[in-house]
């Protein structure tokens, strides 16, 4: 029973170094992004692997009366549940959000990038809005489903004073500014994620329409198909953030 015990804590530690060691070999350019994240449906399922085994040993040991390492099944539950207690959060979200990666204010005239277009050459994702399997149209009937509070932001602010305001809230939401263009109306920024260090792409356009200053944000991702919804966080993050300030 203690040999049983002992393999089980090997194999759950290999479990949280998979679970480690995917995005950080993914950095490192070790290997590609869909074998870090394969890394991560392994660790998932060895941590549920290993949950089963302590159970069956728990049982095992009490059927045959045999002594148990209690600690140790303990400790090697805990560290079962860590990749588990990550990655299952990640499957529900990706579960409740659709597979894009293209979200926008305005899915019929979305904002189009210029300077970030420069950083983008290697990019796994292009900036064409919509794509071989879904259109345009197909793009803005899942926003609507999905995300029908990301709208376009009217304000009386002017112009100008937009521009400076977007800036100074997407600089607090921790982007980094790549290129603020009063003459176009726009500011473009990028967001780095914390585990795989992946890239995602905003901008801000400020347009004058009708005595009004019209707002509209777009966030894209250079790798994945899904963004498990960060994309539409982060536009949401934005506009509320723009709006409390301008309250």
């Amino acid at each position: 029973m203690k040999t049983s015990t002992k393999v089980i804590l090997v194999f759950v530690v290999c479990q949280i170094l998979i679970l480690v060691g995917s995005p950080y070999g993914y950095r490192a350019g070790l290997f590609d992004v869909m074998t870090a994240l394969g890394g991560f449906t392994i660790a998932f399922a060895g941590g549920i692997l290993c949950l089963l085994a302590i159970l069956g040993v728990v049982i095992t040991g009490w059927v045959r009366k045999q002594p148990l390492d209690k600690f140790a099944l303990m400790v090697g539950a805990v560290l079962a549940l860590v990749p588990v207690g990550f990655v299952l959060p990640q499957l529900q979200k990706a579960n409740s959000v659709p597979p894009i990666h293209d979200i926008t204010t305005n899915p019929m005239d979305p904002p189009v990038f210029f300077e970030i277009k420069k950083r983008r050459v290697h990019a796994l994702n292009d900036l064409v809005y919509g794509d071989a399997a879904r259109s345009a149209e197909d793009m803005e009937a899942l926003q609507d489903q999905y995300y029908p509070d990301l709208k376009t932001v009217l304000t009386p602010l002017s112009v100008a004073e937009s521009l400076t305001q977007s800036e100074a809230v997407l600089r607090e939401m921790a982007l980094e500014i790549i290129n603020v263009d009063p003459a176009l109306g726009v500011v473009e920024a990028t967001a780095t994620t914390q585990w795989f260090q992946f890239k995602d792409d905003l901008i801000v356009r400020i347009r004058s329409e009708g005595g009004q200053t019209l707002i509209d944000v777009r966030s894209v991702s250079r790798v994945g198909q899904s963004d498990l919804g960060v994309n539409a966080e982060r536009i949401r993050r934005f506009i509320t953030g723009f709006e409390s300030r301008s309250s």
